[in-house]
């Protein structure tokens, strides 16, 4: 067999771009529902606690809801794809993300709503994992970290998509709990705006194949030699990627979750080192407070004084942002690498996470206990807040997604990336679930500043855990 990386120069040459760059656009679809599905909450919550009559806590779970539904389909999904295949889950994701989108505007309880949330949560879980996994497996090492990030793009484009037309129907109704079309108030239509990417999702996904590696991990030999044809390879190439890809499977058993334990000299055991690594980098992604901004975006400006119209405009404006540095890192990603891009990142996202925490605790306030802004303050906090989003947008926000695509060997890949997206997931909840807690009890100030301790933190995990995995083909890992 021929080394890695002359395997990796011969095949290169003749890989099908166009090919390439659309399947992986048609799997990063899945990306962007996850990033509408998140975000769509964001102009709902005030809406919704008048509509189910809850209370901040029972708000709170509303929101968060979705995020266990997020781990449980993170947990599960990478198992499944080992089992049943990567694009036949996403299928499955697919129909998840339309039924949860109708039936979160139909719901007539918390109960109820809580059900759709915590259904397209499994879908948002499975998507944030099957995707980048995906486009990881039928990517050129060259580019890999680019087409991986179309995820990331996806993701912020949704959230981008949601934001705008949560600030479109509600400017239109007069509110997110004004009556809209058909009767319907426009809570009920953000979410069924989803019900058009969704349906997109699950037509596109017939039209791309299956991943090679997987086909070759469950020997189907002859189909996997296909679709690197199809990728472009010349068919001498795409036999001796299959034999390269074979051979890292060799001796092992099917895909399982034992596969993450190491079996020491002496009978011990413990969990493989890099499995922590990416549990980490997965933890430390949420617990900078990102999604803080991103599910709360509204009600976090509207107490720091700015009223709903405003406050929806902002969000706009900061998933335009967000759109922008996640570019950046695209161009970035395979030039300078991941593990810098995650420095910088941390460093940013330190310094103006510190600055919204200091600018907040110093705010006074006005009757109802409101923070009260004033001029020089209300613009620092949000230069602040967007170079904070614009620094997560350039490092962690995709370069997490690439790493967990690339990082694990073939034979521990799903399981691992099972493991570090339930812990991704219930990080999210965590910090979620506890902002409303953490505003009403220690005020925006506590709040950023405890995600400006972890970012701070984040910096040493980066320097002193995380390897560089630029332009190594996947069997190299």
């Amino acid at each position: 067999m021929s080394s890695p990386g002359s395997s990796r120069d011969a095949s290169e040459h003749s890989i099908n771009m166009i090919q390439v760059i659309l399947i992986s656009a048609t799997a990063a679809i899945g990306g962007f529902l996850f990033g509408f599905d998140s975000g769509v909450i964001n102009g709902t919550v005030d809406a919704l606690q008048a509509a189910f009559k809850s209370t901040s806590v029972g708000s709170g779970f509303n929101v968060a809801s979705m995020l266990l539904g997020c781990a449980g389909g993170a947990f599960l999904a990478g198992t499944m794809a080992d089992k049943f295949g990567r694009r036949n889950v996403m299928v499955v994701t697919a129909v998840f993300f339309a039924v949860s989108a109708w039936g979160s505007g139909i719901a007539k309880s918390s109960e109820e709503f809580v059900f759709y949330r915590v259904l397209g949560g499994f879908a948002v879980g499975a998507a944030s994992i099957l995707c980048p996994a995906y486009i990881s497996e039928v990517a050129p090492a060259a580019m890999r970290g680019r087409l991986a990030s179309l995820q990331q793009l996806a993701i912020v484009l949704g959230l981008f998509m949601a934001f705008l037309s949560n600030f479109l129907i509600a400017n239109a109704a007069g509110g997110a709990a004004q009556p809209f079309w058909l009767g319907y108030q426009a809570w009920q239509w953000m979410f069924w705006a989803e019900l058009v990417p969704s349906l997109v999702f699950l037509i596109a996904l017939f039209l791309i194949p299956e991943s090679p590696r997987f086909l070759v991990a469950v020997g189907r030999r002859v189909h996997a030699a296909k679709v690197f044809v199809r990728l472009g390879f010349l068919i001498h190439e795409a036999e001796k990627k299959v034999d390269e890809v074979e051979a890292t499977l060799a001796g092992d058993s099917k895909p399982r979750m034992a596969d993450l334990i190491d079996k020491l000299p002496g009978g011990a055991r413990r969990v493989t080192p890099i499995l922590w690594v990416g549990i980490g980098l997965a933890t430390f992604q949420q617990l900078v407070g990102i999604n803080v901004v991103f599910y709360y975006g509204a009600v976090l400006w509207q107490a720091a004084g700015f009223p709903e119209s405003e406050a929806l405009m902002i969000n706009v404006i900061t998933g335009a942002v967000n759109i922008g540095s996640t570019l950046v890192a695209m161009a970035f990603v395979d030039k300078l690498g991941r593990k810098p891009l995650l420095v910088f990142g941390s460093v940013g996202m330190a310094l103006t996470l510190g600055t919204m925490a200091a600018v907040f605790a110093m705010a006074g306030t006005v009757e109802g206990g409101t923070l009260k802004l004033g001029g020089a303050a209300g613009i620092t906090a949000l230069i602040a807040a967007n170079l904070y989003v614009f620094c997560f947008g350039v490092s962690w926000g995709p370069v997490m997604w690439v790493m967990l695509g690339e990082m694990f060997r073939n034979r521990i890949r799903g399981a691992a990336l099972s493991v570090s997206g339930f812990a991704q997931w219930m990080s999210n909840f965590a910090i979620t679930m506890t902002f409303p807690i953490f505003l009403a009890a220690f005020g925006l100030g506590g709040a950023y500043g405890l995600y400006t301790l972890c970012a701070v933190l984040s910096i040493f995990f980066v320097l002193k855990l995380v390897k560089e995995t630029k332009g190594k083909t996947l069997e190299e890992m």
